[in-house]
């Protein structure tokens, strides 16, 4: 395994994988068993599997389509998505998931991080934490898939999960979220100098040029694919894809 992970991000809707921008538009790009198929031959580090409309829905996670997951996958899996409460995380992980991504439900109950990690340990809760600017260029954590702000800038709100009891960070900046533009390097090195866990840089990836910034710059201890694993190239049609190892090492030094 490479020291900084690159890895795919990719996103659930009902039994399909999806491709989104800004959390909007979603354009569906295929199965996501014949994905996996193609990334355990690419040996990529880990997988993030994130259902985009389970809390939305109020609907709990999809435990079979979890279970054909983690059975097709060879490398450590993340999964989000409509975990709220203590006992479907422990369904989760029973199945075989290395670790849970909690979004709303690290807003809404913090007490869960804990109980999550006092059995499963630290390691095994990443917090997803979703932002974007307002008008007036403040930045704020924003909850229900980038639709309601919270008040919290992402570091102020990184340090209160931190202390609550997660393992790691996944940082995803809304407003470059599938653009292809490049990573929120400034916003990315505030949360990274503020908590001493991994922080996984996520939105906006389209070279690895992006990658070396979010790593050397940010002090991101991981990135996240979106559109990158998923397209030929922006602009063009659906490919299951992912950067050679040899080209990701050389960029990354």
């Amino acid at each position: 395994m490479l020291e900084t992970r690159i890895m795919p991000c990719l996103l659930l809707m009902g039994d399909g994988l999806y491709k989104t921008v800004q959390f909007k538009k979603p354009g569906y790009v295929g199965d996501p068993i014949n994905a996996i198929k193609i990334f355990n031959d690419k040996e990529v580090d880990e997988l993030v599997f994130l259902d985009i409309t389970a809390t939305e829905k109020k609907k709990e996670p999809n435990f079979k389509l979890i279970e054909d997951i983690a059975s097709e996958c060879f490398m450590p899996l993340a999964y989000g998505g409509g975990i709220s409460t203590l006992d479907q995380a422990k369904r989760i992980f029973e199945i075989g998931v290395e670790k849970i991504s909690l979004n709303n439900a690290a807003i809404h109950n913090p007490k869960l991080i804990e109980d999550i990690a006092k059995i499963y340990g630290s390691q095994s809760v990443i917090v997803s934490i979703d932002y974007k600017k307002t008008l007036w260029g403040k930045v704020f954590v924003h909850g229900q898939r980038g639709k309601k702000s919270i008040g919290k800038t992402p570091e102020k709100f990184a340090k209160e999960m931190e202390q609550a009891g997660a393992g790691e960070l996944l940082l995803t900046n809304i407003d470059s979220e599938g653009t292809w533009q490049g990573l929120d390097i400034a916003t990315i090195k505030k949360v990274a100098d503020t908590v001493d866990i991994p922080v996984i840089a996520n939105g906006g990836a389209g070279s690895l040029q992006h990658l070396q910034d979010a790593v050397k710059q940010g002090g991101a201890s991981a990135v996240t694919l979106g559109s990158m694993s998923v397209y030929q190239k922006q602009g063009l049609g659906v490919l299951i894809n992912f950067p050679k190892r040899k080209d990701i090492l050389e960029v990354l030094g």
